[in-house]
């Protein structure tokens, strides 16, 4: 009978290490799968920039696109006037004067 009381010690000393070593991995479960939560929050918001920021680089190559189309009408614009007064048979330079003329008048 001297034998029984340790045994029993011993027989309660293992199930004592078994069951906390199943809570440290039920913890060390439970910091994993908060830490994969985590994880998924932060790259679903990386991914929720990165949108931000393809939807903003977007809009300004439309803009641009619109100011290249816009330069682009003053430019046949330009050509257009030039052509006409090219081919009323008077040089740039006397438009140029033609229209200082008036100008220098009123002064």
């Amino acid at each position: 009978m001297s034998r029984c009381p340790p045994v029993v010690l011993v027989f309660l000393l293992v199930v004592l290490i078994i069951t906390s070593q199943f809570e440290w991995k039920q913890q060390l479960v439970n910091e994993l799968e908060s830490t994969a939560r985590n994880q998924k929050h932060v790259s679903s918001r990386e991914e929720l920039v990165k949108d931000q920021i393809i939807f903003t680089q977007e809009k300004m190559i439309q803009r641009l696109n619109n100011f290249v189309r816009n330069l682009q009408q003053q430019l046949v614009q330009c050509r257009g006037n030039n052509r006409t007064v090219n081919r009323s048979g008077t040089s740039l330079t006397s438009y140029i004067s033609e229209i200082q003329m008036p100008q220098m008048m009123d002064d």
